[in-house]
């Protein structure tokens, strides 16, 4: 893991020398060097050199008869004639001068292992993995020069397609040739792209160690970190290592200043890396694929060609780029039969068969024109003939002709065929998606691929989309939904926990799991078999997914899964987990089937790995879009919350943003629509979020900013008035309040009369679902409503007018919050005359009578604490406790009350009675503090209660100041005028209390200043009295010193600290105040939730509504009405009709915001740049017509020139007799005879 990690990481650099330097001192002891040991006498030297190239001082023996035979040895080999030693040569390399970061380099022998080479540079060196390798070969050996459209190709297609895709580029490495132009156009590719589009272009040189020029700068035998290495600022080219690559592999074969000595070692690093898978830590559904580019080439390079067409790897040829490459493409055209493509099958029998003479001869004749000076011919010929068997690996790319630009394209077709030939059961088509959704080309798949040509189908498809999600390619999940994937079929339960185990390990969600994952196998059966079957099992993640979204939803919804897992909601955490270890030992059948809500599964697990633009398409693609967007606001809240990454956490919280902005706009969309549909719409339980409403989520996910909007406010406006009239005077509920007969009277106006006037004010409601005319069944629905509310007062015979009209007033959550608040006043009323007229002493000559009924108004607060605690929700009764103690009132009514109790028992007894009335002293402040929760309903009121509450934060902040300067001058003032002073509560008035009354000016100058001093005071200096109790005299010889401390202190504290603390108040004012309103209007919610939740009549009176409440609910079995109000249940028609019209309304915004983002001038001019590249290409194309119709017409001249010369021939001749006159136009070609040789 340890190894993923650091692939994944890629391209970060090391966090020090010393770490550099343990993570590869193993090196040396794995990886090694070649040198010769053999000396073999090079005869064009003289004797100085071997045939190695190196000097004869370097060699440790002498080659002999006695040594190797009677024969002498006439040819150098590097496997005979050299040995291998530990690398001296690794580590970091710092090109001096360059201004760049460090490039890795190995010193490796030419017999290393592949995969311990790819393994370092993956996972040691931090080098990303690669989606694509090129492997840019030839280039002449530096001896001639690349032509200029070789490097526009290199510089626009290869570095942009590597971009792109995500490869490596592999090349010599050197400031030589093809080399030296790919170093170019890397290092101009990194000065204008971004940090992250740099990480992924990877140029990786391998060179010859024996060629590269200064490599002893680079021998160290515990390696570099870095090397400095001096290259010459020269325009020519040299044997030196380019500094624009990130790695360097140097290969030894023992030969020093020749070429040639790396090509099998990357032969089989091309071979290896082909074999590896691509994606994230090898997640993809391909191998990497490996691609071949010739440019120009030796003869030398036919060898290279043929053995890697051997291995399968394909080539892309350049033609026009020089001599090998030249007759590559002259073979592939002339060789064959007919005009022949590359990806023709060869004639029959060739593939088997040796070539025929003429073949060979026509071959011959080519090679012998690239190559004229060469003495092995034949043995050319037989390479080029290899060659050519293998030609539907080769793909040739005209530079001259093509593009530039269609570079990514052609790399891409050149690999399709080589997996077309590789995967014969594969077709054409799927593996050309498999390339491209490796490479992330939705551009290339929509054009090639989606264009309307090819039917595809679920099973071909269905790979490929598991790799988009895995590897975050959202515009491919699109381009699958929109052609022929139907997510129903593709997502399953085992997709879904496939697609889970696929997290990132450095992910905040893969730790979460691993936690749960963990739990769940210490509670595992711990026999042999089971245990072994827990491990097989443990990857099943469906239990550990469902705890997570509990953890992070918290009680706001259902469990996920459950239902799934055979489980009841009131299952308790660990038996659940027990039921569920027996379950995966089973066949899990559940897996088989389709996920019920697949587009919101799929929300879910882009939202926990914060894949922004993965996220916002799956919830588009979901239902419920309000519910969607606020859970993933909460989820990404709760998320940021535990992540420690600042980067992370910052993302999350915009992300979480986004996605209550989407809600706002989806809603407020569907408030203009229709206020109706809009109120059920936040009111009802999802079936997908576990029967949350949207109101429950927004509260839980602290959208304060959603529930800001006026159709959310109108709403709570609503259920706060109940069926009384908005416009309600609140005097007027006073005095119905006091005078209860009122309310039949026309005081107070009621609502449920106009109903129907304010339902359907304008006809909104009668609209139907897209907002145009109503539909039969929208006129049918609205009929009912109509009959239903006309019908709703005399539809219950048991409740008369009477009876109606008292239930409409009482049960409103205004009425019991007036009640609540006036009794309120009168307990504290009651509270403060008992504290300071009428607290008795203990019994039996008190409590009073009055202090009773306190008593007992406490009990009731008990109660209903009670009830509010234990009586409400269907959750269980742990989290019940525990929501009720997350809220701060609750908090606050509870050491209320506990003060409370503690301070009536202690007043009963004598001994505790003084300390019992000071208990109930406090207790009574913080009954009193209980008013800043109730008046925050209020408009102007409730906002400054916000700004306090913020303020408080900044006081403790100031009082950790305030406490340091205290604590400094009230120790040095006491130790400069007290020497001695044992008694402890003296200490701590003149070291905290006297220097905190100095803030407010209170400064006793008598006792601080000698000079000052009062006369007659007595004191002591004698040690025995001082303990025993006598006031010490005060020191006066740093008197001086005193007084400069009082005025620094009153400078810092009066001055500094007391400014700074106004500046936190302001600071603090002017940013809560701008969002006040929004503060205010959430914690609103709150307190209508509160108080609609709560029995009409208020304590004492509240325990009739409990016991009444009692009779009702558990007796009589009766359910509530009243929470209809926040959460309603709908199903069937009624719910598919509000889905889809919120769908509607959903779709109406994304067309809006696409319309605006298409306007933008950014926009259109993509699409400009668009419409004039197409234009371009067509230009392209007829400019290549015409070149072709210029090149037809003159063989059409030449063919009638030829055709006038046989004619006037055969008619001066007396072999053809003429039966009838010549056609017109003949005297005139007769006149000009061509001149041509025969």
């Amino acid at each position: 893991m340890k190894d993923t990690d650091k692939r994944h990481e890629g391209g970060g650099r090391r966090a020090g020398t010393e770490k550099s330097e343990k993570d590869q001192s193993w090196i040396p002891k794995i990886i090694k060097k070649r040198v010769c040991t053999t000396f073999l006498e090079d005869s064009l030297s003289n004797g100085a050199l071997c045939k190695c190239g190196g000097v004869r001082d370097t060699h440790g023996s002498i080659a002999t008869g006695d040594y190797f035979g009677a024969a002498i040895v006439s040819q150098w080999d590097s496997s005979q004639h050299s040995s291998e030693y530990p690398t001296d040569a690794f580590g970091e390399l710092e090109f001096a001068g360059a201004g760049r970061r460090h490039s890795h380099f190995l010193r490796l022998s030419c017999d290393t292992p592949p995969h311990i080479i790819y393994n370092l540079m993956t996972a040691h060196w931090g080098v990303l993995s690669p989606n694509l390798v090129v492997s840019v070969v030839g280039g002449g050996g530096g001896r001639e020069k690349v032509k200029p459209w070789v490097r526009e190709v290199l510089r626009q297609g290869l570095v942009r397609a590597a971009q792109s895709t995500g490869a490596w580029i592999v090349t010599g490495g050197l400031r030589e040739g093809v080399g030296r132009c790919v170093g170019e156009a890397v290092r101009d590719h990194a000065a204008a792209a971004s940090s992250l589009s740099q990480k992924k272009v990877i140029a990786v040189g391998v060179a010859p160690w024996g060629l590269v020029h200064n490599s002893q700068w680079l021998v160290n035998s515990e390696g570099s970190f870095p090397a400095r290495y001096y290259v010459q600022n020269t325009s020519h080219d040299s044997f030196c290592l380019d500094s624009n690559y990130q790695a360097f592999l140097l290969v030894d074969d023992g030969s020093v200043g020749r070429r040639g000595g790396e090509m099998a070692f990357r032969a089989k690093m091309e071979d290896y890396i082909s074999h590896q898978r691509t994606g994230i830590w090898g997640s993809g559904s391909i191998d990497v694929p490996v691609l071949c580019m010739l440019i120009s080439g030796d003869a030398a390079m036919l060898e290279r060609v043929d053995l890697s067409l051997k291995k399968a790897t394909p080539w892309l040829v350049l033609n026009g780029s020089g001599p090998a490459a030249d007759l590559i493409c002259e073979l592939l055209d002339a060789l064959s039969a007919g005009p022949m493509s590359p990806t023709s099958p060869p004639p029959e029998g060739e593939g088997s068969e040796s070539p025929s003479a003429e073949l060979r001869d026509r071959a011959r004749e080519r090679v012998r024109r690239h190559f004229p000076a060469k003495a092995d011919l034949e043995k050319l010929v037989d390479r080029a003939l290899s060659i050519y068997k293998n030609r539907d690996l080769i793909t040739v790319f005209h530079g001259e002709q093509e593009s530039p630009d269609d570079f990514d394209t052609v790399l891409l077709k050149a690999l399709v065929r080589a997996s077309k030939r590789v995967s014969s059961d594969a077709s054409e088509y799927t593996e050309e998606l498999k390339l491209a959704v490796a490479w992330n080309r939705v551009d290339i798949a929509k054009s090639e691929l989606f264009n309307g040509d090819i039917q595809w189908k679920y099973e071909d498809l269905e790979d490929s989309m598991t790799d988009a999600l895995i590897n975050d390619k959202p515009q491919f999940i699109r381009l699958f939904n929109e052609n022929g994937l139907n997510i129903l079929d593709y997502l399953t339960y085992r997709h879904l926990e496939v697609l889970y185990r696929s997290l990132s390990d450095s992910s905040l969600a893969f730790t979460l799991l691993q936690r749960l994952l963990t739990e769940r196998q210490s509670l595992a059966i711990c026999s042999p078999k089971e245990s072994s079957q827990f491990y097989v099992t443990s990857s099943r993640l469906s239990l550990q997914v469902s705890r997570l979204l509990w953890d992070i939803l918290g009680d706001v919804c259902e469990p996920f899964y459950y239902s799934l897992l055979g489980l009841d909601q009131s299952t308790s955490t660990r038996r659940a987990l027990k039921q569920v270890n027996k379950l995966l030992q089973g066949d899990c059948s559940y897996r088989k089937q389709s996920c019920l809500y697949p587009w919101a599964s799929l929300f879910i697990w882009a939202v926990l790995q914060n894949r922004s633009e993965m996220a916002i398409y799956f919830w588009e693609m979901a239902g419920e879009s309000v519910h969607s967007a606020l859970a993933g606001c909460k989820i990404l809240r709760e998320l940021s919350k535990l992540e420690s990454e600042t980067e992370t956490k910052l993302s999350m919280k915009e992300l979480a943003q986004k996605f209550e902005n989407l809600a706002l706009d989806v809603f407020s969309e569907c408030y203009q629509s229709s206020e109706r549909r809009s109120f059920t719409l936040l009111i009802r339980q999802s079936p997908v979020w576990g029967k949350a409403t949207c109101l429950q989520m927004a509260t839980s996910a602290d959208a304060r900013h959603f529930f800001s909007h006026d159709g959310v406010q109108s709403l709570l406006s609503q259920i706060w008035w109940g069926d009384m009239k908005r416009s309600t005077k609140v005097w007027k509920l006073v005095l119905s309040f006091f005078l209860p007969p009122l309310i039949y009277t026309n005081l107070i106006s009621f609502r449920l009369e106009e109903v129907l006037s304010e339902e359907v004010p304008h006809g909104q409601d009668t609209e139907s679902l897209d907002g145009g005319d109503a539909t039969e069944d929208d006129v049918e629905d609205y009929a009912a409503l109509r009959a239903n509310l006309k019908s709703a007062p005399t539809s219950n015979p048991k409740r008369p007018f009477v009876l109606l009209r008292w239930r409409e007033f009482w049960f409103a959550p205004v009425t019991s919050f007036l009640g609540n608040v006036l009794m309120y006043f009168l307990f504290l009323i009651l509270f403060a005359y008992i504290l300071l007229l009428d607290f008795k002493p203990p019994p039996p000559h008190g409590p009073s009578t009055l202090e009773f009924i306190l008593y007992f108004w406490v009990f009731t607060m008990v109660c209903e604490e009670i009830r509010q605690t234990f009586f409400r929700g269907s959750t269980t009764l742990y989290q019940r406790m525990k929501l009720y103690i997350e809220d701060m009132w609750n908090k606050c009514d509870i050491t209320a009350i506990s003060l409370f109790a503690l301070g009536m028992c202690c007043r009963m007894f004598p001994w505790s009675y003084e300390f019992g009335r000071a208990v109930l002293a406090v207790d009574y402040m913080v009954f009193t503090l209980r008013l800043i929760h109730i008046f925050a309903i209020h408009k102007q009121l409730g906002p400054k209660i916000i700004i306090v509450e913020k303020m408080m934060k900044d006081i403790f902040f100031f009082l950790f100041f305030l406490a340091v300067w205290l604590l400094a001058y009230g120790v040095a003032n006491q130790a400069l005028l007290y020497s001695y002073d044992p008694r402890p509560g003296w200490i701590f008035r003149r070291v905290f209390y006297r220097p905190y009354l100095h803030i407010f000016g209170q400064i006793p100058i008598h006792e601080m200043d000698a000079d000052k001093l009062a006369e007659g005071i007595e004191c002591t200096n004698n040690v025995t009295l001082v303990e025993a109790g006598a006031e010490p005299c005060m020191s006066t010889d740093h008197n001086w010193l005193v007084v400069i401390l009082l005025v620094i202190f009153l400078l810092v504290t009066n001055i500094l600290l007391v400014n700074l603390l106004i500046a936190m108040f302001s600071h603090t004012f002017s940013k809560v105040q701008e969002h006040s309103d929004n503060y205010w209007k959430f914690q609103r919610y709150n307190l209508i939730v509160e108080y609609h939740s709560r029995p009409c009549l208020a304590p004492p009176f509240i325990l009739i509504s409990h016991i009444h409440l009692i009779i009702k609910r558990h007796i009589r079995k009766i359910p509530s009405t009243k929470i209809k109000h926040f959460v309603l249940e709908i199903h069937g028609r009624e719910a598919s009709r509000l889905n889809t019209w919120e769908a509607i309304q959903k779709e109406n915004i994304l067309f809006a915001q696409n319309k605006r983002e298409r306007e933008k001038d950014s926009e259109r001019l993509k699409r400009t740049s668009v419409k004039v590249d197409s234009v371009l290409k067509q230009m392209a194309e007829i400019r290549d017509h015409d070149r072709r119709l210029r090149m037809l017409e003159t063989e059409l001249e030449y063919c009638s020139s030829a055709l006038s010369w046989m004619t006037e021939a055969l008619s001066q001749s007396n072999l053809v007799k003429t039966t009838r006159p010549p056609p017109l136009g003949w005297c005139y070609s007769a006149c000009k005879p061509p001149s041509f040789s025969s």
